[in-house]
């Protein structure tokens, strides 16, 4: 029998998984035959296993994709031009403790923001905090936070987490006080934090779009210059699925 004592104190530890596996223990005579230490390394790994679960979906709610995608979902057929070696690598995020940069970019319903998210995924597997945004409501966002005086903490909010997801980037016009944001927030990330950017247009048609070539010089040299590139190639991946569902029915 469990001591009611050691069950409460347990509890009071927060050490619910560590309870529930003695629980289990004591009423299994199986684990009768494993030594002491075997059975305790098995309540701590439950413990660990159930903190790291509860970790990783406080932060996949947090990040607030608009999608659930995961590296292992991706589709690599040679069509797309999505090099398999190069993803599988990045999403081992070594590109986020080096602070680098992600740029997908390709025509619309390609798929950029599933790879963008497949990739935010697998950096909170590994412990990384992710926040997601489209780009036209981050930079609504900011004007706000600039406007009810809490824009200090929003940047240093954003300049905590450790990838940051632009997506639709340069979809819109660039407004020239955005794009002061926009510096502001790179300025504060740069070598510091990792970043990924979908876009529809091509990366040699950004910095054009700004309405200052200071500014976009600037914005361009935190964002491009140290970024591994994916060109998504192909057809609409919307397209295609509708395709398939009617080929079907």
């Amino acid at each position: 029998m469990i001591s009611q004592t050691l069950m409460e104190k347990l509890l009071q530890l927060r050490l619910p998984a560590f309870r529930d596996g003695l629980r289990e223990q004591i009423s299994n005579p199986q684990y009768a035959q494993l030594s002491f230490e075997d059975r305790l390394l098995l309540l701590v790994d439950l413990e660990c296993n159930r903190r790291l679960d509860s970790r990783t979906k406080r932060r996949l709610k947090l990040a607030d994709f608009p999608m659930q995608a995961t590296v292992e979902d991706l589709d690599f057929s040679p069509e797309r031009g999505l090099e398999r070696r190069l993803v599988l690598e990045l999403s081992q995020c070594n590109w986020v403790d080096q602070a680098l940069n992600i740029l997908v970019s390709g025509a619309t319903g390609t798929g950029k923001s599933f790879v963008a998210c497949s990739l935010g995924t697998a950096a909170i597997r590994l412990g990384y905090s992710v926040r997601y945004f489209r780009t036209a409501r981050f930079l609504l966002s900011l004007t706000r936070a600039r406007q009810e005086g809490s824009y200090l903490n929003l940047l240093r909010s954003l300049s905590r987490t450790d990838v940051l997801i632009l997506d639709d980037w340069m979809r819109d016009p660039i407004l020239l006080s955005a794009a002061q944001d926009l510096l502001e927030v790179f300025d504060d990330r740069f070598g510091k934090s990792a970043t990924i950017i979908a876009a529809q247009v091509p990366v040699s048609a950004w910095h054009a779009r700004f309405p200052d070539p200071t500014l976009a010089d600037a914005l361009l040299d935190r964002t491009v210059h140290n970024a591994y590139q994916l060109p998504l190639l192909g057809d609409s991946q919307r397209k295609l699925r509708a395709a398939r569902t009617l080929s079907h029915t």
